[in-house]
């Protein structure tokens, strides 16, 4: 596979991180943790309870479009856990990249509630959830994205996305 920017895409709690990071490992990737680019203002925010606003976002994805490309420059694959929850934000994400794929984890609120509640993370907490779900425009399968399930085990999520990569 040429070297390709990878987003694995939802909600929080939905599994991103844990994906993307065994993802860029089977695939010889680098994973990058869209919420370690996050300014400490919106980490503030978001530790509040308070969600971001589309003018905290966008310095945000610029962040980590800088740091795709200084990927793909060592001819490697970024992996990216990020929510772009919105359309506008994956096509902000994507605009200069001729060669991407979306990944999205699909899940209930119920399910992804109880996995958040059962877990520690600096700032996002199960609070924030419903405003997440709230702006979630979810994407249609196409050639450039796949949904999966996260009611699949890791592995299996894992093997799905390495298997559609191969044929795309």
């Amino acid at each position: 596979m040429k070297p390709t920017f990878i987003v694995i895409m939802g909600v929080s709690g939905c599994g991103k991180s844990t994906i993307a990071k065994h993802l860029a490992t089977k695939i010889n990737g680098m994973f990058l943790e869209g919420d370690a680019f996050h300014p400490p203002e919106n980490k503030a925010k978001m530790g509040a309870g308070i969600p971001l606003q589309d003018t905290d976002r966008w310095p945000w994805f610029d962040r980590l479009i800088h740091a795709a490309n200084a990927i793909l420059e060592t001819d490697s694959s970024p992996v990216l856990a990020c929510s772009a929850l919105k359309q506008a934000y994956r096509d902000y994400l994507f605009r200069n990249f001729s060669s991407h794929r979306l990944i999205y984890l699909q899940g209930s609120f119920d399910l992804i509630k109880s996995r958040m509640d059962a877990r520690e993370h600096e700032y996002m907490t199960s609070d924030l959830l419903r405003s997440q779900f709230a702006i979630l425009e979810e994407p249609t399968p196409g050639p450039d994205q796949l949904i999966l399930s996260i009611e699949l085990y890791p592995d299996e999520i894992i093997a799905a996305i390495s298997v559609w990569l191969e044929q795309t």
